[in-house]
């Protein structure tokens, strides 16, 4: 298996965090993964983009036209980065309303600011909802459900409980609006 991620988001968002779950998953998956922590500017409020790749790559780096899939935290950050998204094959999981631009990609627009903002869910675990999202609207994604709350409960088991609550709210919601 070969599959590319680019998490794009802003700083305090977690990108970071989910690379680190993702990264977890392929191990327990038994699959080999290189990421990295971010480019840009990771302080609160700045640009981020992080790349995870899994299967039998030697660069974490992810070229342009190369990326299987977006998880975009912020709508501004989806269409930053959609120049690694592989042509017309590529996917889109972002967070963003209506408003969102019609793309030629796959794309999956979850607006999870309402939602966080109706308190929904919890602010902080933006990046985990749009990961359930994510788990329930692209087919071709590499992790089970299993896996993904096994990472998630390896990175930190004191707030697992709460972060799988979210990663299942984000998997019910896009399953009811797909």
């Amino acid at each position: 298996m070969k599959y590319q991620i680019v998490i794009a988001g802003i700083g305090g968002q977690g990108a970071v965090f989910l690379v680190k779950v993702l990264s977890i998953a392929s191990a327990l998956a038994n699959q080999k993964c290189l990421g990295t922590e971010n480019h840009g500017m990771s302080q609160r409020g700045g640009s981020v983009s992080c790349y995870v790749k899994i299967g039998d790559f030697y660069a974490p780096a992810i070229d342009e036209g190369q990326a299987d899939l977006l998880i975009a935290l912020e709508g501004a950050e989806a269409l930053r980065n959609i120049q690694y998204l592989k042509k017309n094959e590529g996917t889109i999981v972002v967070n963003a309303d209506k408003k969102f631009p019609k793309l030629d990609y796959p794309s999956f627009c979850i607006d999870a600011f309402s939602k966080a903002k109706k308190k929904e869910f919890p602010i902080d675990a933006l990046n985990v909802y749009m990961l359930g999202a994510t788990l329930a609207l692209d087919p071709h994604f590499p992790f089970t459900c299993k896996e993904i709350e096994e990472a998630i409960t390896q990175m930190n088991a004191k707030v697992a409980q709460k972060n799988i609550a979210v990663l299942h709210q984000g998997i019910n919601d896009a399953k009811a609006n797909a």
